[in-house]
C-alpha cells in the first residue's frame, strides 16, 4: 500500500493551493490502496479542520511516507533524505533560483518527479494551473483598468470564495467600450477568454476588432499566426515555427494602435520576435494603457518591455515609464499600467486545487501506483544522487 505524504507549502510568499482537497483525499483513501497524511498548515486554502472531518490523518511528521507530494518548490532545509517527491521543481530551465535546490536533492539522494514534465503520448501537460492563470489574470486586468480609470471597481480574487461569487460580481457591473487584445490559445489563453466572456465581453474576429468602433466592450484571441510574418515571405507554418522561431517576424503593431487592454497569455521562446519594443512604447500611436502579462517573462529577455519584473498578490500593478525604461506608482499617467503576479492561480486556490486534484488522480495517481511506467520515468529528474539522462544537459547548472 502507497502511503502519501501532502506535505506544507514552505515557500516564501505562501502559496495556499494543494495537490488534494479534503473531499479528495477521502476518495482517494475509500477507492485506492493508498493511506494520506497531511501535514498541518495555517495558509492552505482548505484547513485542517477540513481534512479532520473528512478522516484524514494530520501529522507533522510524514517520514513513514513514500510519495511526499506539494505545489512550490521545497526549501532546501526542509527536504528529507532518501525520499520521493513530486513538486514544480522549477529546474529543468536551468533557473538560477533554484540551482541549491537541484544540488541539495542530488546531495541527499532525492528522488525527484517534476509535475511539469508528465506528458501524455502526444507531449502535451496532463496536469497544470494554466487555466487558473488566465482566469485570474484576465479579471486582474480588468481591475487594472477599473482602478487606473476609476469607471468601475471589482474585488480581488483572493477576497472571494470561489470563481462563481466573481460572476456574480460581473452582473453588477457596466463595462466600458474597452477593446482587448488577448494572446494565446493554450490553457492560459483559453482560461483567460473564458472569464471576458463570463463577464459579458463579445469576443470578434481579428479584421472587425482591427477596423471598427465600438460602443461595446469587446476582446480578440489570437493565434501565432495572426500576428507573425515568416521573414522569407512563406505561409505561416506552426510547426515549422516551433522549430525556427528566429525566422519569424512580428506584426503586432496593428494591434498596440487599437487595442486599450493587452492580456499576453502565449508561450514565448527566447527566439522568437518581440510584440513590441520599447521605443514603440513612446510613440504616440501606441495606445494600449493596461497590460496583463499572465507569461511573466522578465525583460530584457520577454515578449513585454514593460515586465520589468514580477508583480505580487498584494502589489500587483505598476507603471511603466516608456520614456525612462522605469516604473512608477500605479495608474502614472505618463505610464502603462503592468500586472506580472507571478503566482496568478493563488488567488484562487480553492478552485485550482479541485481542479489540479482531479488531473492527479485521472492522469498521475495510476501510472505511479503501477510503477514507474514510462510517464513517470520521463519525469524523473534525478534518483539515487545522480542526473536521469534525459537531464544530462542540467549538469553544468549543478556544479559550482
Amino acid at each position: 500500500m502507497l502511503t502519501i505524504g501532502i506535505i506544507r507549502e514552505g515557500k516564501n510568499p505562501p502559496d495556499h493551493r494543494v495537490v488534494l482537497s479534503p473531499a479528495q483525499c477521502r476518495y482517494l483513501i475509500d477507492t485506492f490502496p493508498v493511506k494520506i497524511k497531511v501535514q498541518p498548515s495555517k495558509n492552505r486554502c482548505f484547513s485542517d479542520a477540513e481534512y479532520e472531518k473528512q478522516g484524514i490523518s494530520l501529522s507533522s511528521d510524514v517520514s513513514d511516507c513514500d510519495l511526499l507530494i506539494g505545489i512550490k518548490e521545497v526549501p532546501v532545509e526542509d527536504l528529507m533524505a532518501e525520499k520521493r517527491y513530486l513538486f514544480f521543481s522549477h529546474t529543468i530551465k536551468k533557473q538560477p533560483s533554484n540551482k541549491k535546490l537541484l544540488q541539495a536533492i542530488l546531495r541527499q539522494n532525492i528522488e525527484l518527479i517534476d509535475f511539469e514534465l508528465i506528458t501524455d503520448d502526444n507531449n502535451q501537460r496532463l496536469i497544470a494551473f494554466g487555466e487558473f492563470a488566465g482566469m485570474v489574470g484576465a479579471h486582474n486586468a480588468l481591475l487594472t483598468w477599473g482602478r487606473r480609470t476609476k469607471q468601475f471597481s471589482l474585488p480581488r480574487m483572493y477576497q472571494l470564495q470561489d470563481y462563481q461569487e466573481a460572476v456574480e460580481s460581473y452582473k453588477h457591473i457596466q463595462w466600458p467600450p474597452v477593446k482587448i487584445v488577448l494572446t494565446g490559445t493554450g490553457r492560459v489563453g483559453q482560461g483567460a477568454a473564458s472569464v471576458l466572456m463570463d463577464m459579458g465581453i463579445r469576443k470578434t474576429d481579428t479584421a472587425t476588432f482591427l477596423s471598427q468602433s465600438f460602443d461595446e466592450p469587446v476582446f480578440v484571441q489570437l493565434k501565432s499566426e495572426d500576428y507573425l510574418l515568416r521573414k522569407d515571405g512563406s505561409k505561416f507554418n506552426r510547426e515549422h515555427f516551433h522549430r525556427y522561431p528566429s525566422e519569424y517576424s512580428a506584426n503586432f503593431a496593428p494591434f498596440i494602435e487599437k487595442a486599450d487592454i493587452f492580456i499576453n497569455g502565449i508561450y514565448w521562446n527566447f527566439k522568437a520576435p518581440v510584440f513590441f519594443t520599447k521605443e514603440e512604447m513612446m510613440k504616440d500611436t501606441f495606445r494600449i494603457k493596461v497590460i496583463a502579462d499572465l507569461t511573466c517573462d522578465i525583460a530584457p529577455v520577454s515578449s513585454v518591455p514593460s515586465t520589468l519584473r514580477a508583480s505580487t498578490i498584494e502589489e500587483p500593478i505598476y507603471s511603466y515609464i516608456p520614456e525612462t525604461n522605469g516604473e512608477s506608482y500605479p495608474a502614472d499617467e505618463k505610464g502603462v499600467d503592468v500586472m506580472a503576479i507571478d503566482n496568478l492561480p493563488n488567488e484562487l486556490p480553492r478552485d485550482a486545487s479541485v481542479s489540479f486534484g482531479k488531473k492527479f488522480i485521472l492522469g498521475v495517481l495510476p501510472d505511479i501506483l503501477a510503477g514507474n511506467t514510462s510517464k513517470i520515468e520521463k519525469a524523473t529528474i534525478a534518483r539515487k544522487g545522480a542526473l536521469m539522462p534525459s537531464f544530462s544537459y542540467l549538469e553544468d547548472y549543478i556544479k559550482d
